[in-house]
């Protein structure tokens, strides 16, 4: 099943194009990794699919509709920052999103701050950069979703708890479902990855499974980022 299509997708901001014909089609029970230098595209890219912004020319659909109040539904979005209001609790956080959310998975995101430590009383302003990081991922990876986007996921994370990032994306993520990851640590991150996109200056460079980039290439994901994108 197609969970993503783009079709000739622009974006134009003033005189720069963010995006310029740009084609991609993602289907379920992938997770795929949004690779490409600063300034190629990739979050403009992320606003569109979550109806933040709207394309000058082209179409986006997932699961067959265009982004917009009903596709809500569908689209489990983490951003880069932290958006939730600090002076809520943890468990008011939870109620809220179990509240908002028909598909929050309330049990889940409780057992999963349980094994973190997070006591669920604990105000948000209390915690550290990272705990709060890892609210925001487990509140995400909660919902069952068609499409899950995260927008560098594991960027402000230490590198002792990427591995807990990692593990709660690939084991909490509805099977039926894709995971979309924009990330400028793919070494981190590649061992979970199916296939990969490369963007640059708003175009698809390459989209490829992970598994064909090393048969092909005799190279990692990482090898070859660096070698399509030396300057």
């Amino acid at each position: 099943m197609t969970i993503l299509e783009c079709f000739g997708v622009t974006k134009q901001y003033s005189s720069v194009k963010a995006l310029d014909g740009f084609s991609v089609s993602l289907e379920s029970g992938r997770i795929v990794g949004l690779l490409g230098p600063n300034g190629s595209g990739k979050t403009t890219l992320i606003k569109l699919i979550n109806g933040l912004l709207t394309p000058n020319a082209g179409t986006i659909s997932i699961c067959g509709q265009t982004p917009g109040p009903e596709t809500k539904a569908l689209v489990a979005y983490l951003p880069d920052n932290i958006y939730l209001n600090t002076w809520m609790s943890v468990q008011q956080i939870v109620d809220y999103f179990s509240d908002f959310y028909e598909d929050f998975r309330r049990e889940l995101a409780l057992e999963m701050l349980e094994r973190l430590g997070i006591s669920p009383k604990q105000k948000l302003k209390t915690l550290s950069k990272g705990n709060k990081e890892k609210v925001c991922l487990i509140l995400t990876m909660s919902r069952n979703a068609k499409l899950y986007v995260l927008d560098e996921p594991i960027a402000g994370v230490d590198p002792a708890a990427r591995d807990y990032v990692i593990s709660t994306i690939i084991n909490n993520y509805n099977p039926e479902a894709t995971v979309l990851i924009s990330t400028h640590l793919i070494s981190d991150i590649e061992q979970i990855l199916d296939e990969v996109i490369f963007i640059h200056a708003g175009k698809v460079v390459l989209q490829k499974t992970v598994d064909a980039i090393r048969e092909e290439n005799g190279k990692s994901v990482d090898e070859l980022f660096r070698e399509v994108f030396r300057w």
